[in-house]
């Protein structure tokens, strides 16, 4: 058995590491605690969506490069929710799928992996779910790690006699691949006398998450954090970035979203400024709130319609007095309205102005020369648009929110999938 403190060390250093270099999978790796498992049932390492589970030996033999893909993996199966997507499919032959699908996307990172993990270029930028059907019904691929996700092993749901034989099929080969591991088979086991008294219950995995459900929606608020943060550094390569998007964008509303990072913008924090002498003797820190300057472009273009520019101006009505916020507000398609810009405080209610100009082209950069001729540096900038249209060449020195209508890119910013 290897020396289980130095281990430990050696998987610190590995997730310090991918903080520093990748603070997206990084962000990720930290919400799942390390811990040493038997080897009965951990051959290599293993993820319940709560917990790191790893085989001291295995973990031993890797390189501190290979160390960080096995962490990787780990998260990014949790943040994927490849535990609460299964359904109907059958339980081994969806684990290579979204090993698959987890090893290409690290790939795409350039991590270099251990030599047992799955990996074709045939399924790059492919999900678990549309990797499943490429696969054979019993692949005879096998996972780098163990995926403790529910009980059922080698199960297709209700279907047709010839599916239930399948499923006898597998369970026999799962024996086999159970044998071939060591597992079951006494000859190959290492146990001794004083093994065989050990608790049986110390052999077994932990059990599968109690509340699939609950863990998903956690798992979605770490994606869409662990995302933000590294957009923040710098740190998140072109390749994640779009996969964080595709991911986020059906799954967490634009408004709960646009609502999330206005609250960032806008924080409050203690003053220790001198207070008046009739406050008394003492000097005590202060809550200090101060308002924020939020400037909202909306893209007039044919387009968007007028009912989707109000349902968007609502939406910023109702957060800018939780965030007390001064907006702000211009209308742009390939040229600025000239009735703009119109300006609202955090008490008055924001409104489509009457007669706004629009249904031309889309150009983004009058909005943009619009803020630095008028020396207006806002806390944060918010777009609506189809971002169907010519972007500046530089980005601003202020934070840029796009809300996109459609699957158009941005250069830079933060892109929120409207849905």
């Amino acid at each position: 058995m290897q020396d289980l403190k130095a281990l430990e060390t050696k998987l610190a250093a590995a997730r310090t590491r991918l903080i520093l270099e990748k603070p997206f999978l990084g962000a990720l790796v930290m919400h799942l605690p390390l811990k040493a498992a038997d080897v009965q049932w951990c051959k290599t390492t293993a993820t319940d969506a709560r917990n790191f589970y790893f085989n001291p030996d295995y973990i031993a033999r890797l390189t501190l490069d290979q160390t960080q893909f096995v962490l990787a993996h780990e998260a990014m199966h949790c943040a994927l929710s490849h535990f609460a997507r299964r359904n109907h499919r059958r339980r081994h032959r969806w684990d290579v799928a979204c090993d698959y699908a987890v090893n290409m996307i690290l790939d795409e990172e350039r991590m270099r992996p251990p030599d047992n993990a799955l990996m074709s270029a045939s399924y790059r930028g492919l999900t678990a779910e549309e990797i499943y059907p490429l696969l054979h019904e019993d692949p005879s691929e096998e996972t780098q790690d163990t995926h403790l996700f529910d009980n059922s092993a080698g199960e297709s749901g209700e279907g047709s006699p010839e599916d239930s034989e399948q499923d006898g099929r597998g369970d026999e080969r799962e024996s086999e691949r159970e044998e071939r591991n060591g597992v079951g088979n006494p000859e190959r086991s290492e146990g001794n006398e004083g093994e065989s008294r050990q608790s049986s219950e110390s052999r077994k995995p932990p059990p599968p998450p109690a509340d699939p459900d609950k863990l998903d929606e956690q798992w979605k608020s770490r994606l869409a954090a662990a995302a933000q943060a590294a957009r923040q550094a710098g740190k998140l390569s072109q390749s994640l970035m779009r996969f964080v998007d595709n991911l986020l964008a059906p799954q967490l509303p634009w408004r709960a979203l646009l609502a999330r990072y206005m609250m960032n913008t806008a924080r409050d924090d203690y003053s220790f400024q001198r207070t008046s002498r009739r406050e008394g003797e003492a000097l005590m820190p202060r809550l200090h709130s101060q308002g924020v300057k939020v400037a909202v472009a909306l893209d007039s273009s044919g387009s968007v319609t007028r009912e989707e520019l109000q349902e968007f101006l609502t939406e910023i009505d109702a957060l800018k007095a939780q965030v007390r916020a001064e907006v702000i507000l211009h209308v742009c398609d390939d040229r600025l309205d000239p009735a703009g810009p119109w300006k609202y405080a955090m008490w008055e209610t924001l409104a489509l102005p009457e007669g706004v100009s629009g249904g031309g082209g889309t150009d983004f950069r009058p909005v943009f020369e619009w803020l630095r001729a008028d020396n207006v540096s806002p806390d944060l900038l918010v777009y609506f648009t189809d971002a169907e249209g010519r972007f500046p060449d530089r980005e601003p020195n202020f934070p840029v929110l796009w809300l996109v209508k459609g699957k158009a890119p941005v250069p830079f910013g933060i892109r929120l999938q409207l849905n």
